[in-house]
This record gives structure tokens, C-alpha cells and sequence, in this order.
């Protein structure tokens, strides 16, 4: 079963690293991302550029809107994505606790670990919907 980890970190504590400790930082992260290619547990993953690179899109008054910014107002951002192939949620629970991000000295960051849906249902009755009669 795949799962949509979203790791969160304090973009302040990031941008004060040195850049050794942000280097030390990262190679880490990508020797636990490695492990987890080998292992076959790692399906795909992208970073994100920080929060205040994005824009928000909302409708107002029957109109989009777009805000700069993140929607919401939070000390930790997300800050990229990764998505597994776990046994249970125990097992992707158990894949990402192991982390480096998790045990920054200054303040860990953080993943909200999700099920991924399974949508082929969901997408074949929408087709059969939409379908034309004929």
C-alpha cells in the first residue's frame, strides 16, 4: 500500500543553518532516502521551495483569488513529499521514524504519514457518468 509522507520544518531553523550544517543536513536525508530505494519502500519524492515562493488559490465571490504565501499560518511549512510502499501504516510509521529530519538538534521537524486513496473506483464511476448515452 503506497503512503503520502508530508515532512514539515521551521523554514527559520533551515535558513539559519551554516552551510555545514545544512549540508550534513542534507546528505544525511539522502542516504536515509537511499536506504530506502534499496529497500524498495521508496516510491517517489520531491522538495519544495519554501512557503513564501507559493501561492494560495481560493474562490471569493465566485471569482479566483490567489494570495501569496502558504494558507496556513504556521511555524512549520511543508517542505516536501515523499511516498512510500508500506506493508500497514505501522510499517510506514515505523520506515519514517527513522528519518534524519526528525532528530535535527535544533528543533526536529516532523511527517504526517497518510494512506494514499485508492481512486481507480472513484475515476471509473466518474467515467461511466460523464459517458455520453448513447
Amino acid at each position: 500500500m503506497k503512503y503520502i509522507c508530508l515532512g514539515y520544518m521551521e523554514e527559520k531553523i533551515f535558513q539559519g543553518f551554516s552551510e555545514s550544517e545544512r549540508n550534513n543536513f542534507v546528505d544525511k536525508c539522502f542516504t536515509y532516502d537511499e536506504e530506502l530505494k534499496r529497500s524498495g519502500r521508496y516510491v517517489s519524492g520531491e522538495a519544495l521551495q519554501p512557503a513564501l515562493n507559493a501561492s494560495t488559490l481560493r474562490i471569493r465571490s465566485g471569482k479566483v483569488t490567489v494570495t501569496d504565501g502558504p494558507f496556513a499560518e504556521t511555524k512549520e511549512q511543508i517542505g516536501g513529499i515523499m511516498i512510500l510502499e508500506a506493508d500497514d501504516l505501522n510499517h510506514a510509521i515505523q520506515l519514517m521514524s527513522k528519518h534524519p529530519s526528525l532528530a535535527l538538534s535544533r528543533g526536529g521537524g516532523s511527517w504526517e504519514i497518510r494512506p494514499a486513496a485508492d481512486l481507480n473506483a472513484m475515476i471509473s464511476d466518474s467515467e461511466k457518468r460523464r459517458k455520453p448515452p448513447k
